[in-house]
């Protein structure tokens, strides 16, 4: 059953009891899976095209209740919850608070999960507030929500469309066999050329940096530096895009997809206006959360007056600069390095001189955020295509907050698996990897010349991405590809890039929907194997 001219008037609702009590369900299953793999092989799994498999099966029950699911609009909200709830549990709650244990200071991992429970929320709430601005559109890549929504309307459609996704499924699932990285091929085909030839160029560099230059880019600070150069420009684009007004993007309302057609600027839902409330909102709220950190943390009697003043103002800058990096790199790479960048943050706070348990709270604090950012942003553009690309405006803004609250509920049942779960796994030793890390570098800090290595390399990075501009964010792609050990997968992302070119200059534009669809396929192929073989391995 496809879309019916009902549901294009009215969105269904995430609250109808059959819907509300599959998303719980699969959100119960998607949190314990994300527990259960960031603990045991210290990864996050992608759920999205999981859950709407699970919904498709449903849709396939012949009772009628269950029909329902065959609306492409609801497996939307099934795939919202259970994705929200993945990587919720694993990156946004559980990794965070595993931080002060390892260290520990087991007293402060309640007040932690208090406070990045509530940092999940308004990661959520801000990518909300933001979407299909200037900053973040919805027309531009969020390459994971692209294949989820693919996988939905092949399984709707059938047709050339299913065969194509099908196809790169296949050769998704024989390239992960073979240790390709598919996922950075699919991206090649759907992303910023320019942001990914630079994140490509980034992976290789990195991965080869010993080789070729004799040295480790890590150990000499290189990734981090190009990415504090790189972030600070990229905030002042942002801000500069808040400031400067076009009265062509203002939101719109109405359900004539006519508008968009006599207009050639691109129209947005969100503008300037909402822009600027939403980086208030962000930063305040930012900061309500870190003094609450700060009070429940006891660190009154571990800091002066100056000195804890210093850090809340820094914890909500860093946060609020965390989940913009991390969501640009999501939105045009697929890919985030939100576990680097909060080390960044951490350097960054040694370097200040903050306590002990402060650098615990404020990089537990930093790791939370982006997370729920960029997952939310990958389910929205799931949504955005499903509605048609947003031809109809009034229909796309009641999916989008239908998403909204498929979303919380699913970050709220992450919050109730972990607090239930998160003492098991702890007192087993079961701590996602990366807090080791974290640990290791509190209790080691760091030299003196550290500042001066990440000032020397973070002016090349501003450098870069004020060449790039905002819309081809190329400093903040290089940085990331520092920032990721992987070079086989700079190797797949400008492989694709060449085949993209040579194609796209063989057939014309006629060939840029196949290829997304196939791309698509590539990395719903990629993310299947990953979850099935984690899965398997967690077994094991």
């Amino acid at each position: 059953m496809r879309n019916t001219d009902m549901e294009q008037r009215k969105h269904p609702t995430v609250f109808d009891p059959i819907v509300i009590i599959t998303i719980v369900v699969t959100s119960v299953i998607g949190a314990i899976i994300g527990v259960q793999l960031i603990t045991s092989l210290g990864i996050s799994a992608n759920t999205s095209i999981i859950g709407a498999i699970f919904a498709m099966i449903i849709a396939r029950i012949p009772i009628k209740t269950f029909l329902k699911f065959k609306s492409i609009h609801r497996q939307n909200l099934v795939q919202t919850g259970i994705s929200s709830a993945t990587f919720g549990a694993a990156s946004s709650l559980l990794l965070p608070i595993g931080i002060p244990y390892v260290l520990g200071m087991k007293e402060l991992v309640l007040p932690l999960f208090i406070g990045v429970i509530l940092a999940m929320f308004a990661d959520a709430l801000l990518l909300y507030k933001f979407y299909d601005s200037k900053v973040f559109p919805a027309r531009e890549a969020w390459p994971p929500g692209i294949a989820t929504a693919e996988s939905i309307k092949a399984g709707d459609q059938g047709g050339k469309r299913a065969k194509l996704l099908g196809v790169g499924i296949v050769i998704g699932l024989i390239g992960s066999v073979l240790k390709i990285p598919m996922s950075a091929f699919g991206v090649a085909f759907i992303g910023n050329i320019w942001a990914l030839t630079m994140f490509g160029i980034g992976l290789l560099l990195r991965g080869y940096s010993i080789p070729l230059f004799g040295i480790d880019l890590d150990t000499h600070y290189v990734p981090h530096g190009f990415m504090i150069g790189a972030g600070v420009v990229a905030l002042v684009q942002v801000g500069f895009l808040i400031l400067r007004k076009n009265k062509t993007e203002k939101p719109v309302n109405g359900s004539n997809a006519e508008i968009a057609a006599t207009i050639e600027e691109p129209i947005y839902t969100r503008n300037e206006k909402d822009i600027g409330q939403a980086f208030g909102f962000g930063f305040i709220a930012y900061l309500l959360i870190a003094i609450l950190l700060a009070l429940t943390g006891g660190l009154l009697t571990h800091m002066s007056t100056g000195m804890l003043i210093g850090f809340l103002v820094f914890a909500a800058f860093a946060a609020l600069a965390h989940e913009m990096i991390v969501g640009i790199s999501a939105m045009h790479a697929g890919w985030f390095p939100a576990f680097a960048v909060a080390l960044i943050t951490l350097i960054i706070g040694i370097l200040i001189g903050f306590p002990a348990p402060a650098l615990a709270i404020l990089v537990g604090f930093s790791a939370s955020t982006g997370v729920a950012f960029a997952d939310m942003g990958y389910d929205l553009k799931t949504g955005y295509m499903l509605r048609d690309n947003g031809k109809d405006i009034d229909f796309e803004k009641k999916g989008r907050r239908q998403q909204l609250y498929a979303g919380l509920i699913g970050f709220s049942v992450s919050a109730i698996v972990v607090f239930l779960t998160y003492n098991g796994y702890f007192s087993k030793g079961l701590i996602p990897p990366v807090d080791k890390v974290y640990a290791a570098t509190i209790k080691s800090g760091v030299s003196s010349n550290i500042a001066t290595q990440l000032l020397i390399w973070a002016i090349p990075g501003a450098l870069l991405q004020l060449i790039g501009g905002s819309k081809r964010q190329m400093g903040i792609l290089f940085a990331t590809g520092l920032l990721i050990v992987n070079p086989i997968a700079g190797w797949a992302v400008l492989a694709g890039i060449l085949i993209r070119i040579i194609v796209l200059k063989w057939k014309g534009k006629e060939a840029e929907t196949p290829m997304t669809i196939m791309a698509a396929g590539f990395i719903a192929g990629d993310a299947l194997y990953s979850f099935f073989t984690s899965i398997f391995k967690m077994g094991k």
